[in-house]
C-alpha cells in the first residue's frame, strides 16, 4: 500500500534514496524495483526491519551493485547517521505525527537531502485524523508510540518551506481507509473481535492485492474527499 506516488518522482538510475520510518518496506520494495538506485531503509523498529529484509525474498532480487542495492539500518530520525547531503530523494511517510520533536527530525531531512534532491512526506489528513481522535480518546489517541498530534497542512507546509525546500505538489491518499479507522474507533475496545471491522479490513487487503477497476475510481473520487493521509513533495535548491 504506496501513500507516495513514486512513478511522479523524480528519480534517476544511480540516485540514491532514503525511507525514513520504512516500517515493512512497502516504499523501499517500490523504489527498488523502479530504478537502478541505492535505496536504504531506516526504522526505530527491529522487526519491522526485519520483515522488510525478508520480503524481498518473495520477489526477484537483481544482482547487488554500485547503482541497484538495498540497506536498512536501525536509527533515531532525530539523529540521522549519515554524512550531510547523503540522498537525492528523501520519503517520511506517516511518520512525523509519531515524533514530539517533529521539528527536530524536519532539520535532519533537511540535512542529509543533497541540494537539488526531492522530499515527500505524507502525514495523516487533519478532520479524518481528528474524528479518530473523538471516536476513541482513550483508545485510539492514547496509544504508546501511536499519534501525538494533527497536522495542519499549511502549517507543516511552512515548517518544511523555512528549511528552504520548495513546495511542488500535493494530493491526497487512502479515501477507502478513512471509513476503516473510523469504524475501528467507535468500536475501539471490542475492535479484534467486531465482524465489521474485519470485514472491512479483507475489503482493504483485497483490494491492495487485486487492484481491481471499480474500487480504483472510488478510491480516486473518495480520496480528494476523505483521504486519510495528505502527501506533499518538494525540492531543495540546487
Amino acid at each position: 500500500m504506496r501513500t507516495v506516488q513514486i512513478e511522479r518522482l523524480d528519480i534517476a538510475d544511480g540516485d540514491v534514496a532514503l525511507d525514513l520510518g520504512c516500517g515493512e518496506g512497502r516504499h523501499v520494495h517500490a523504489l527498488y524495483y523502479a530504478r537502478r538506485i541505492h535505496v536504504v531503509g531506516v526504522d526505530l523498529g527491529f522487526e519491522d526491519l526485519r520483515k522488510a529484509r525478508g520480503a524481498f525474498a518473495l520477489h526477484p532480487v537483481y544482482e547487488s551493485g554500485p547503482e541497484r542495492h538495498f540497506s536498512f539500518a536501525l536509527a533515531d530520525a532525530l539523529a540521522l547517521p549519515f554524512p550531510d547531503g547523503s540522498f537525492n530523494l528523501v520519503i517520511c511517510s506517516e511518520v512525523l505525527e509519531h515524533i514530539p520533536d517533529y521539528q527536530a527530525a524536519l532539520d535532519e531531512v533537511y540535512r542529509v537531502l543533497k541540494p537539488g534532491g526531492t522530499l515527500a512526506v505524507s502525514v495523516p489528513r487533519a478532520w479524518p485524523e481528528w474524528i479518530c481522535w473523538k471516536l476513541s480518546p482513550d483508545g485510539y489517541a492514547a496509544t504508546p508510540g501511536g499519534h501525538v498530534r494533527i497536522f495542519r497542512y499549511g502549517s507543516l507546509r511552512r515548517d518544511i518551506e523555512r528549511r528552504g525546500l520548495r513546495f511542488l505538489r500535493r494530493h491526497w491518499a487512502h479515501g477507502l481507509h478513512s471509513p476503516y479507522w473510523w469504524l475501528q474507533c467507535w468500536l475501539w475496545k471490542r475492535k479484534e473481535s467486531s465482524r465489521a471491522v474485519r470485514l472491512y479490513k479483507r475489503f482493504l487487503e483485497w483490494d491492495i492485492l487485486q487492484q481491481p477497476l471499480l474500487t480504483r475510481m472510488l478510491e480516486k473520487l473518495a480520496s480528494p474527499l476523505m483521504g486519510k493521509s495528505v502527501v506533499m513533495y518538494f525540492s531543495r535548491a540546487s
